[in-house]
């Protein structure tokens, strides 16, 4: 069942349900857009046609964001439950970790991808991640990117390149991407590597993940103005 959000298509799914959707994914031959949207990417979306015409073509749109589910219940299109992106990605890899199923890292800043594909496979023992390389690309390196990324054929393609960026790369790229899953995940690599630490627990069960951010990255603050922005636009069209 989808949840209308701002015209942006939303998987009304439990984390399980999301993971199970996943799973299922990684045994289908074909390239299944994951997109982790928060309250700033649909508000993107409202001005960028390309970027909603994407969303629209995901096979799973999760709520990543406490903005989201409170939209849901002013618009009264509740959503059952809020999926983070970055822990949807972890339950994945604690699954798949003794299977042959393979990872590939794209995006952050250079040796970030590489720290993160560190932190996973110790984290997760025998968890397979067969490639990285960081964000900082041009148009020929791109193409080196897309061949490596053809001939070591993974499973699951993570992509951290900031929004529109990475759903517009991977919409772009989608058809010449030989994996099962092509996964926008924005900020998680980061926190993969622990050059961005997530916020404690008690934050997240607040909902204040966004805050906890924000006083990590002061510069996010131009960025933060999209979340009053949302609720309005919310209440308007409730």
């Amino acid at each position: 069942m989808k949840i209308d959000i701002l015209g942006v298509p939303f998987d009304n799914v439990t984390p399980d349900e999301a993971l199970g959707k996943l799973l299922a994914f990684t045994n289908i031959d074909k390239n299944h857009l994951l997109i982790t949207p928060n309250p700033e990417i649909v508000m993107r979306a409202q001005a960028d046609n390309e970027l909603m015409q994407i969303l629209h073509q995901a096979d799973l749109v999760i709520p990543d964001g406490v903005g989201i589910v409170l939209a849901s219940r002013i618009l009264k299109r509740k959503v059952r439950e809020r999926v983070t992106g970055y822990d949807l990605i972890q339950s994945l890899f604690n699954v798949i970790k003794d299977t042959p199923k393979t990872v590939y890292i794209l995006g952050a800043k250079p040796g970030v991808a590489e720290k993160a594909k560190r932190n996973m496979e110790q984290r997760y023992k025998n968890l397979k991640i067969v490639g990285v390389h960081d964000g900082y690309f041009d148009e020929m390196q791109e193409e080196i990117i897309i061949k490596e990324i053809q001939d070591l054929k993974p499973d699951i393609l993570l992509v951290g390149l900031g929004c529109p960026r990475q759903e517009k790369w991977i919409s772009k790229n989608r058809s010449r991407l030989p994996v099962k899953i092509s996964a926008a995940i924005g900020g998680s690599i980061d926190i993969m590597a622990g050059t961005l630490k997530r916020a404690p627990k008690a934050f997240r069960v607040l909902g204040l993940e966004w805050f906890y951010r924000l006083l990590q990255e002061p510069q996010r603050i131009a960025r933060m103005k999209q979340l009053p922005l949302f609720i309005m636009w919310v209440l308007k069209n409730r």
